[in-house]
């Protein structure tokens, strides 16, 4: 298993007890879908280790977790500020215009106001509360598109295509040539 194909669920915020027990941070959007978890990947340098889970117990968007071979203080404290992850495949399925950002990735973008195709989205960056679609164009520019969910108009997963307003003006911003040379 790689980083690649998986996500990040969170991360071991601090020790809980003398018996091995830690709190973890679930940075997710519905902590409660993971109260049944068995079994977590904990990143350690560039590999990924499974741990099996013993008990969880939640509490909004921490959690008090025992791991079945972590049994005292020190191997706790060997896990502080190590992040948790779980496989792509048991992330919840999303249906109608819901998605994850990993899975645009590889989408053609589409103006939604003039039907032409801008590019493929090749990264989503998260600046504080503010998406940005990174798009290649077939010139191989790169385009900074923000993303707002009502711009959105169309998700086509079949066909990878994503259809969004891009507001007005944006393109040509990136697209028109520097004059000024």
């Amino acid at each position: 298993m790689t980083i690649d194909d998986c996500y990040q669920l969170g991360y071991v915020v601090k020790t809980h007890g003398l018996k091995g027990e830690v709190q973890i941070y679930l940075d997710v959007d519905s902590p409660n879908e993971y109260k049944n978890l068995e079994s977590v990947f904990v990143r350690k340098g560039q590999q990924l280790v499974p741990f099996f889970i013993e008990s969880i117990s939640m509490n909004g968007v921490k959690a008090i977790v025992a791991f079945e071979d972590v049994l005292d203080l020190k191997g706790a404290q060997e896990l502080k500020g190590h992040e948790l992850y779980l496989p792509l495949n048991a992330l919840p399925e999303l249906d109608g215009d819901e998605f994850y950002l990993h899975e645009i990735l590889g989408f053609q973008l589409e103006d939604s106001s003039t039907s032409t195709v801008v590019g493929r989205i090749e990264n989503v960056i998260e600046s504080g509360p503010q998406l940005l679609l990174s798009v290649l164009t077939k010139d191989e520019n790169e385009v900074l598109i923000p993303y707002d969910r009502s711009l959105l108009k169309e998700l086509d997963r079949g066909n990878q295509r994503l259809k969004l307003r891009v507001p007005e003006g944006l393109l040509d911003v990136y697209l028109s040539g520097n004059d000024e040379d």
